[in-house]
């Protein structure tokens, strides 16, 4: 049985899906971009603040299910420009201890609002 996860301090979906969903043990989280979760408007400045900002919505929605961000399998990150890759590894050592998730990192054309990153996860509950 499916459990929807919702939790105001991450952002509100912006569409038809939920913040994440629980199976059992495993929580998957929605794609998060740099959002402000109290204005609901975009995060501007550098990417660094951006990546920031993603992380700590990812992590409110882990806490939300009742997890945190060290119990992430898998982290997905979608990045428009791939030279921020090296940003991404630099501030993902700040908020996950070794071991880490397995990981993949996708350039695209373009995320919503005009996002420069956008992150998904699944973690295990246990």
């Amino acid at each position: 049985m499916k459990q929807a996860i919702h939790t105001d301090s991450a952002p509100a979906a912006i569409g038809t899906y939920s913040q994440a969903v629980r199976h059992r043990d495993l929580v998957f989280v929605s794609g998060q971009i740099p959002l402000d979760p109290e204005t609901g408007e975009m995060l501007g400045g550098d990417i660094g603040e951006q990546i920031h900002r993603v992380f700590g919505n990812l992590d409110a929605i882990c806490r939300a299910a009742g997890g945190n961000l060290n119990q992430v399998l898998k982290l997905t990150v979608y990045l428009t420009d791939l030279a921020h890759f090296p940003q991404v590894n630099e501030i993902m050592a700040q908020y996950f201890d070794t071991p880490y998730p397995a990981r993949a990192a996708v350039g695209v054309a373009q995320l919503p609002k005009q996002a420069e990153v956008e992150m998904d996860a699944i973690l295990a509950l246990q």
